[in-house]
């Protein structure tokens, strides 16, 4: 939803005035050199790093090593410790040696503690300590002076760490002129008095012999003062402003910063949420890279802003290896990425290499946050497949989402009243035009009071639910995580009265602006507090709800209309007494989690929810769904679409979608129906428009744009069976739903560029059109010795080839890769529910050894029961001129009447006879149609379970 800018006026009167804006306004959002520490963070250049690694000090147990690091300049020592972690994956930590009061480090991503592999010292001289990292084959090299960690696999150099020398960690400190910085000190001396009074004996013990490595010819650990001081002056340090906000940081400096150097990779993509390419630029030239979840009005394309999200994971790709790292770490962060192949043509790579003279090439990377530990994840891979699996190890796979929400969304801010929703919902039957959910933003509410209803406009909540779940349709209404501060209103007076919300620096309860005029934030961090707001979603607490009504949180960054980059004041105060800027990233992932499990909890943990979310951060996708936030209707913001849940989808979050027609400005028919059509193919499907936007419902553009329009959604219905099972795929196996080519075509350099085209999971390759007037698209169809077929025409194709693809308003680019089964529905009903009994069809696409494989998952499509096994997991395998369907999870225990109803083999011969042979015995001849041309033999009727064992011979 776009941010209105609220004006306050004189005394308590203020009035909201919706600024008209063509593009995002940046003076509101902090470039690198406005926010100190990253100015401090890249004031460091490259060289020696100022760190040693006192190899005395070095110490291994069954679970980790660890060895202490010193500051030349500073003498402050440092703890780094190496965890080697179950499936080809290394974390490494580092903090004070002896914190002046603890620092935040993050909780609730990791879905729980990594399973650890044993580490061994395998080697040791002067200034280099040699680690066996598991069963990998990776060794990891600790290098004293300067300090470095290089990873080798079977020799070769796969990542280094601080190999640039920017390993930046600012100490904490008392500040040395204020009489808060004696308080401050004071409380750290109590704090280490009472850590020494209840640590255990062992930690006493690590301590004791942590100091005897010190002694034993090492620096001491006394802090260098005088070095120290001279960095108390420099602006930023100890406070900032920031336009009209002053930003009053009681830690002081806190930032920390590592470098890592990737040798023979030039592609890197991920660290989402950013309106780019999906391949990650260099940042030489311009601002890093910020992960800072922020509510940016109507953002810009193709720059490095900071957006509504934040996952900290990169990967790497090269032909020969995917990597990732995974920074765990809440607070604003800034992400620098070099090249030493940067500006250099591909001629002129190719002229260097011939020489003799080429550089190996190399990616580097450097990430910076404010507060914190330094933590880290390396996934070695080295496939795509094992780095997600590896990641989602580590924070958990895309959540099963409900069968009727991969159908259609029809949204706008805001559907007037109960008259206009019942309207819109019978206009789709008129049109014979498919949905399964109207949305409801925030006029639905009594004057934005969250989880109540306009008593003018939607008195009878439960008569208008009624009427849709008649229909077998959803609603979906929005509850934001700001609420009205309004002494009548229940939701408000329980959570003041609870102390639930977040405080200011002074302990007062944390207020700011957003659409209900004067708002509180509820502490999301508080276990108790999200246990409190789930609860409030149960029925007899939200009146009015029922078990067909979702929920949308929007605005959950936190937006504040009038704090700081329209933000929280960093130095707010949350559970636990940390700071805002230590966990803002997480705030919206903690509101998604609190909604979700209030939706689970409403049903007695029998139902899955359905939770929309624009704010995110690591492990949001076990959550539910996010989409691109505010965009607007022109052809940039539809092309950019593409490679935004590209992004996402690498990162662990497959359940990706943008407002079909843009949610600002007007779009034209061309574009609105261009972006159906790509909205068709992408995995969440919702069109949404701002308030001030005309009506842009799908038939009121003239009747052929309706048919086409209408086409395009009935082609989503069609393939629900197959996006359901790939959903299934990425919540079993962590395979993102919708994947850049390069992950399924690791070794074709081509597709490392792509992202106007992707994949859906192995089988779909889709190219929307996304150019005003367009005839024709270029498309390249990858794999040696591959074939795809035209989905629409069956035309076969053979791969690696580039083709331009003449298109008409009706075309949408898609094709089908030879080897593949696809199972669909193809007869269009009103929802998704009411295809619930219909037969199956299933399109077996040929490859050139007359092969092809596929896979359909079944469940009920909306309880946990799959979970007790109550579901269907087929293979369909086609092979020697027979289909078989075999079970591919025999515990599945689903039983379903739907039936097999065609099978279309492309790319096939004519046989002379069919027959179907099943497990009893059986045989049934098969009656087909051939068509020479098109080279498609169509099977009618097998008439078999599609749950069941069966065997159909072609001769």
């Amino acid at each position: 939803m776009a941010t209105r800018r609220w004006f306050l006026g004189l005394a308590l009167i203020f009035c909201v005035c919706l600024i008209p804006a063509l593009s995002v306004d940046k003076t509101n959002f902090k470039t690198c050199e406005q926010s100190s520490f990253c100015r401090r963070q890249r004031s460091l250049e490259p060289g020696p790093s100022q760190y040693r690694a006192l190899l005395g000090s070095a110490k291994l147990t069954a679970d980790k090593f660890e060895i202490q690091l010193i500051n030349d300049k500073t003498k402050v020592p440092l703890l780094l410790e190496v965890f080697g972690l179950h499936g080809n994956m290394t974390r490494i930590k580092i903090n004070e040696l002896k914190p002046l009061k603890p620092r935040y480090e993050v909780i609730d991503v990791l879905v729980g503690t990594p399973a650890s592999e044993n580490l061994q010292v395998t080697g040791q001289d002067d200034n280099t300590l040699e680690l066996s990292l598991g069963d990998g084959g990776q060794k990891l090299l600790v290098t004293g002076s300067p300090f470095r960690l290089d990873v080798l696999s079977d020799q070769e150099l796969v990542l280094s760490v601080n190999s640039r020398g920017l390993l930046y960690f600012e100490h904490l400190r008392a500040r040395k002129d204020t009489l808060s910085a004696k308080v401050s000190s004071a409380v750290g001396n109590m704090w280490h008095k009472v850590k020494n009074l209840f640590s255990s004996d062992s930690e006493k013990t690590n301590t004791a012999s942590e100091n005897d490595n010190q002694s034993a010819g090492e620096e001491p650990e006394t802090v260098n003062e005088e070095e120290t001081k001279k960095e108390e002056d420099e602006a930023g340090m100890w406070e900032e402003t920031f336009k009209t906000h002053t930003d009053s940081k009681p830690s002081g400096p806190s930032s920390v910063g590592l470098d890592f150097s990737l040798p023979g990779f030039e592609h890197v993509y991920g660290i989402p949420e950013h309106a780019d390419n999906l391949r990650l630029r260099t940042t030489e030239s311009t601002d890093p890279y910020r992960l800072y979840n922020l509510d940016v009005f109507q953002y810009e394309l193709y720059n490095t802003m900071a957006l509504y999200g934040a996952v900290p994971l990169l990967l790497a790709h090269n032909i020969h290896r995917t990597l990732g790292i995974f920074w765990l770490n809440a607070a604003e962060t800034w992400v620098d990425i070099s090249s030493n192949t940067a500006g250099k043509t591909l001629f002129g790579k190719m002229l260097q290499y011939m020489q003799g003279g080429g550089e190996t090439p190399q990616t580097d990377v450097r990430w910076m946050s404010e507060s914190g530990i330094i933590d880290f994840f390396l996934l070695l891979g080295p496939s795509p497949t094992a780095v997600f699996k590896q990641y989602a190890s580590l924070t958990g796979t895309q959540a099963l989402p409900p069968y009727f929400s991969i159908g259609y969304h029809q949204c706008r801010w805001n559907y007037n009243d109960e008259d206009d929703v019942r309207n819109v919902d019978a206009s789709f039957d008129e049109h014979d035009i498919p949905y399964d959910v109207i949305w409801l933003d925030i006029e639905h509410a009594d004057g934005k009071r969250y989880f109540t209803w306009d008593p003018h406009k939607f008195p009878t909540p439960k008569n208008m639910l009624t009427g849709l779940k008649e229909k077998r349709r959803k609603m979906v209404a929005i509850v934001d995580p700001h609420i009205k501060i309004d002494s009548a209103y229940r939701i408000h007076s329980e959570i003041r009265s609870r102390n639930y919300y977040v405080k200011t620096k002074d302990g007062s309860d944390y207020e700011g602006w957003c659409w209900p005029g004067s708002a509180a934030y509820p502490d999301f961090t508080n276990p108790e507090m999200r246990a409190w707001w789930s609860s409030m979603f149960s029925y007899d607490q939200y009146e009015g709800s029922m078990d067909n009504l979702f929920v949308w949180n929007d605005m959950n960054e936190p937006s504040v209309f009038n704090g700081p980059e329209v933000t929280m004041h960093k130095d707010a105060v949350h559970w636990g007494g940390w700071e805002h800027r230590d966990i803002h990233n997480m705030y919206g992932l903690y509101v998604h989690q609190a909604t979700a499990e209030g939706l689970i909890h409403r049903s007695g943990g029998k139902e899955r929810p359905f939770v929309l979310t624009r704010a995110f951060f690591a492990g949001s996708q076990r959550y539910g769904a996010v989409w691109t936030g505010d965009n607007a209707a022109d052809w940039e913001h539809l092309k950019i679409s593409i490679p935004m849940c590209l992004s996402l989808a690498l990162a662990g979050i497959s359940f990706c979608g943008a407002d079909v027609g843009g949610f600002f400005k007007n779009p034209e028919t061309e574009l609105l129906v261009r972006w159906y059509q790509a909205g068709a193919y992408q995995p969440f499907f919702r069109a949404h428009a701002h308030l001030d936007t005309p009506r842009r419902e799908p038939w009121l553009h003239g009747q052929t744009n309706t048919d086409i329009i209408r086409e395009a959604i009935q082609q989503r219905y069609a393939l629900l069976p197959f996006w359901y099972t790939l959903f299934y795929n990425a919540h079993r196996d962590a395979e993102p739903v919708m994947r850049p080519l390069w992950v399924e075509f690791p070794e074709d350099m081509s597709t490392f560029a792509i992202d106007d085209q992707y994949m859906l999971g192995s089988a779909l390759l889709v190219h929307p059109v996304t150019e005003a007037n367009a005839r024709e698209v270029h498309i390249y169809l990858p794999g040696i010795g591959e074939v795809w077929y035209d989905v629409h025409t069956y035309q076969k194709y053979k791969a690696p080839q580039k083709l331009y693809q003449p298109v008409t308003s009706s075309t949408i680019p898609v094709y089908q890769r030879g080897g593949s089964i696809i199972p669909r529905k193809d007869r269009p009903r009103r929802s998704s529910d009411c295809m619930q009994s219909d037969p199956f069809t299933l399109y077996v696409a040929l490859d050139l050894q007359g092969e092809a494989q596929g896979q359909l998952y079944l469940d009920d499509g909306h309880s946990f029961n799959y979970q007790q096994n109550e579901f269907v997991y087929r293979k369909f395998n086609y092979s020697h001129g027979q289909l078989t369907s075999s079970s591919l999870d025999p515990q599945g225990t689903f039983e379903t009447s739907e039936w097999l109803e065609r099978v279309i083999i492309i790319g096939s011969s004519k046989p002379n006879s069919i027959t179907l042979h099943q497990p009893d015995g059986s045989e049934t001849q098969l009656e087909f149609e051939y068509n020479s041309q098109t080279s498609v033999l169509t099977v009618r009727k097998p008439g078999v379970n599609i749950a069941s064992d069966f065997t159909m011979s072609l001769r």
